[in-house]
C-alpha cells in the first residue's frame, strides 16, 4: 500500500517535493493545498493529487500519512502544528522556522502526538557529503582544527520583488543566511560538532527594498575547541557553487556541491585516490548558485525514502526536529552577533530581537 503525501504551499519549492515523491515507488501524491484554490488546481493539474484550499480538510484526507511544508519559512508552524494535531507524519522544508520558540512549538506538537518530524536539507544525503561525514567519525582528520562554509550566490532585485515575503524579517527570518545559506550551515555543524561561540558581520549593500542581509560574514568556536568561517552573500555575481572546507592535523579535504574538489590525508591509500577521480565533477546542476530553481530533486527524493524507512521503523530519523533546530539557532546567533557587534554564546537563552537597523552599520548613500 503506498504512503499518501500532502503538500502545503505550491510555490517553486514545492515542484522538487512533487517530483521527489514521483520517483519513490511505494509513494503517492494525494493532494497539495493554497490559500488560493487556482494555485493548487494549477500545481496538481501537473503533479496529480486533489486539489485544497483548506487545510482542514486536506488534513481529514485518511489516505494521507505525511505533510510536506513549502510555505514561506516564517510560515512553517501553524501548518506543520496543524498536520501534528490531525496525526499526520511532517516534512518541515528549511529552515525549520525562523525562531526558536517556532521551531520549538513544532517540536513539541509532534512529540506530543507521537509523530516523525524531519527537516529538509538534502545536502546531507550528496555522496560527497556522506564520504566527508565518514571520514571525520573514523578520525581520519585528526584533531579537526578548521570548519569552513561559503555560499556565494547571486539573487537579481526581480527574485525579491517577486514575492512580498522575501527579504522581510517576518517570513523569510533573514537573508542571505537563512534563505540560501543555512544548507551548508546545517553540514558545516554536522560535520564539526556544536557551534559554542560566534562573532559576525553582516550588511545590506547591493539590494533595495529588502530589510535584511546580503552579506555576512561569521567566524564560530566548536565545542572541540576548532575554529571556523562562514560567509553568505547573494550579492556575488554571477554566483558560485557552495563550499565547504574541513582541516584536520592528518587531514584536509573540500566539497564543491556534490563534488569532492580536495581529498588529502597524511596516509593516502589507493582507494582515496580513487574517490577524489570519481567525486569530481558529479554536480549536474547550477546548485542554486544563480537560479533558485537550478536545483536537482534527487537528494529531496533520498531523504524522504529515509523519511518513509524511518516512519517504517526501518531505520532511525537523520533529521529529526531537533537537528533542523540547531542550524536555526547558529544563524540566529550570527544574526545577534552582527548586530549588536559583541561575542555570542550558544545555546542561546531566548529569540533574539532582530532588525537590519540594529546591526550598527553605517550605510553608503547610493
Amino acid at each position: 500500500m503506498a504512503i499518501g503525501f500532502g503538500i502545503v504551499g505550491c510555490g517553486m519549492i514545492a515542484n522538487f517535493h512533487a517530483r521527489a515523491i514521483a520517483d519513490i515507488r511505494g509513494a503517492k501524491l494525494v493532494g497539495a493545498q493554497s490559500r488560493r484554490l487556482e494555485s493548487a488546481t494549477a500545481f496538481t493539474d501537473e503533479h496529480g493529487g486533489t486539489a485544497y484550499d483548506s487545510l482542514d480538510e486536506m488534513l481529514s484526507n485518511p489516505a494521507i500519512d505525511v505533510i510536506t511544508i513549502c510555505t514561506p519559512s516564517g510560515a512553517h508552524m501553524e501548518p506543520a502544528v496543524a498536520a501534528a494535531n490531525a496525526g499526520k507524519h511532517v516534512i518541515v522544508e528549511k529552515p525549520l522556522e525562523i525562531t526558536l520558540k517556532r521551531c520549538d512549538a513544532i517540536i513539541d506538537a509532534c512529540k506530543k502526538h507521537r509523530v516523525k518530524l524531519f527537516t529538509i536539507f538534502p545536502s546531507r544525503f550528496h555522496q560527497s557529503s556522506q564520504l566527508l561525514k565518514k571520514a571525520v567519525d573514523s578520525g581520519k582528520f585528526g584533531r579537526l582544527t578548521v570548519g569552513d562554509a561559503y555560499v556565494k550566490w547571486y539573487r537579481t532585485q526581480e527574485y525579491y520583488d517577486s514575492g512580498a515575503w522575501r527579504g522581510t524579517w517576518k517570513l523569510d527570518g533573514g537573508g542571505a543566511l537563512m534563505n540560501q545559506a543555512i544548507h551548508n550551515v546545517d553540514l558545516l555543524s554536522w560535520l564539526m560538532g556544536p557551534v559554542v561561540e560566534i562573532t559576525a558581520q553582516a550588511d545590506m549593500l547591493a539590494h533595495k527594498r529588502i530589510e535584511v542581509e546580503d552579506v555576512v560574514v561569521a567566524t564560530l568556536r566548536f565545542s572541540n575547541g576548532a575554529l571556523g568561517v562562514v560567509e553568505a552573500t547573494t550579492a556575488a555575481y554571477p554566483g558560485a557553487l557552495k563550499k565547504i572546507e574541513i582541516h584536520g592535523t592528518l587531514g584536509s579535504a573540500s566539497i564543491e556541491e556534490e563534488d569532492i574538489v580536495s581529498w588529502k590525508f597524511a596516509k593516502m591509500t589507493r582507494r582515496d585516490a580513487a574517490l577524489i577521480e570519481k567525486m569530481a565533477g558529479t554536480t549536474s546542476t547550477g546548485g542554486g548558485a544563480a537560479d533558485p530553481a537550478a536545483i536537482g530533486h534527487q537528494a529531496h527524493a533520498s531523504l524522504f525514502r529515509d523519511a518513509i524507512k524511518t516512519i517504517g521503523g526501518k531505520a532511525s530519523n537523520s533529521i529529526d526536529g531537533k537537528e533542523g533546530r540547531r542550524s536555526v539557532e547558529i544563524i540566529l546567533g550570527i544574526y545577534k552577533a552582527a548586530s549588536t557587534g559583541k561575542s555570542v554564546q550558544l545555546p542561546l537563552a531566548r529569540d533574539p530581537v532582530l532588525s537590519y537597523r540594529k546591526t550598527g552599520v553605517k550605510r553608503k548613500k547610493r
